[in-house]
């Protein structure tokens, strides 16, 4: 995990999503870039009647926030690597220490995430807040869709440790087993590792069992561990396990059922995205 992508929002949590890219860049030695993820005017105006045409001051007006807005996420970007000690240095050859750079580009929407995102090991994103219009969900989805590339969630509030003592959320999908590979330089580099497996959430596939033998071959001492709900949604179980262990850091494949599906019914990742407090490792 050489190389991360940290787009910014304005947001409480920006200050989580900053600590989260840093602890792991000071683990890798990585090359950690910041970009201001502009939003397409279309998600911030809502047409009104008639052609639905946006009137020209209330463009010109939309455009100069946003000028703002990406020069205070640049500011705040390069002051917290200052404050931490991270070297500005744009992004040349792999150092022996974590390093930062900023990036000006613009592109319409979330097309530079998407875009951008897919040269880097790794894109950290905020969990989407409830009652909080960042960060946005539409953020974490480009990031997660658009790239091919894995997706560190920060919490709310900023994590003390990340990738000691790691959580597996095993549903036998081929989601999981793309993330574990994914993160398997935090996984061989982690304390302690335990594959959950939550009855009620599994698909048809390899159990808890099966990966924590594939876990051993790559030199990571993992444990299997299944658990029944109980009167627990399998999202529920998945977390409260988490806790019990001490987990700081989950591992989960992404939307093994449709995004819609989850969000009319629910499912496992609709839950972790709206409650994990801890970071959690995704990819699709």
């Amino acid at each position: 995990m050489k190389t991360i992508l940290v787009p910014l929002e304005e947001s409480d949590v920006l200050p989580s999503i900053l600590e989260t890219a840093l602890i792991v860049g000071q683990r890798f030695n990585s090359y950690i870039e910041g970009l201001y993820e502009q939003p397409g005017l279309t998600e911030v105006v809502v047409a009104g009647e008639g052609l639905g045409v946006t009137p020209p001051d209330l463009v010109e007006n939309f455009q100069q926030q946003e000028k703002e807005r990406a020069v205070r996420a640049h500011e705040l970007f390069e002051a917290f690597m200052k404050e931490k000690g991270v070297p500005l240095d744009g992004g040349g050859a792999p150092q022996d220490l974590a390093t930062a750079g900023w990036v000006e580009e613009e592109a319409p929407g979330r097309d530079l995430v998407g875009n951008r995102g897919r040269l880097f090991d790794l894109i950290v994103v905020g969990r989407p807040v409830r009652n909080s219009a960042t960060p946005t969900m539409s953020l974490l989805e480009a990031a997660l869709f658009e790239t091919g590339r894995p997706i560190l969630i920060a919490p709310p509030k900023p994590p003390g440790q990340l990738g000691k003592n790691i959580m597996i959320s095993w549903n036998g999908s081929y989601e999981t087993p793309q993330c574990i590979s994914f993160g398997m330089p935090m996984l061989q580099s982690a304390e302690k590792v335990t594959v959950l497996q939550v009855e009620e959430g599994m698909v048809p596939g390899p159990t808890a069992a099966d990966a924590t033998i594939h876990l051993r071959r790559n030199g990571v001492a993992a444990e299997a561990l299944n658990v029944d709900a109980g009167r627990r949604t399998a999202g529920e179980a998945v977390l409260e396990e988490a806790e019990k262990l001490g987990a700081d850091m989950l591992i989960k494949g992404a939307y093994t059922r449709s995004r819609i599906r989850q969000m009319i019914f629910g499912g496992i990742t609709s839950h972790i995205l709206d409650a994990a407090e801890m970071p959690v490792l995704m990819c699709h």
